[in-house]
């Protein structure tokens, strides 16, 4: 490092060290924690041989478990409830879309009602949410 003494300006240099290590420590961190921020809930989806489609974060996703549990997103709730829950999620929204997962061991028939209470809750518009064979 040159001096004054010499005749020379002092050499301001920025020590990015810590800097560098904060970064590394946040990418770790964001590393670890991705894969266990998953979305709704855990289903076994029916396979399907259209491509994957895109969920923009904010679209609310319906999942029905295996025991026929009914969640909105992450929050249970039962069928007699459901079109209220809707119904109160989508007031005052003008795009009114739904995506629908089901395990594939639910009744065909359940689902159709839970299909029937989303329309009679006013959403025009349903995304079925089915697995890639690959």
């Amino acid at each position: 490092m040159k001096s004054v003494e010499e005749g020379n300006q002092p050499l301001s240099e920025i020590n990015v060290t810590p800097f560098v290590d904060v970064m590394l420590v946040l990418l770790i961190i964001f590393m670890v924690t991705a894969p266990l921020l998953q979305y709704g809930v855990e289903v076994d989806l029916p396979e399907s041989s259209r491509e994957p489609l895109e969920i923009p974060k904010e679209q609310v996703v319906l999942s029905i478990a295996k025991d026929r549990t009914i969640y909105v997103d992450r929050y249970k709730t039962s069928l007699s409830e459901l079109g209220q829950k809707l119904e109160a999620i989508y007031k005052g929204r003008q795009r009114k879309e739904i995506f629908l997962q089901a395990d594939k061991t639910v009744p065909y028939g359940f689902v159709v009602q839970t299909m029937a209470v989303i329309r009679e809750a006013g959403i025009d518009q349903m995304g079925l949410i089915t697995e890639s064979p690959d």
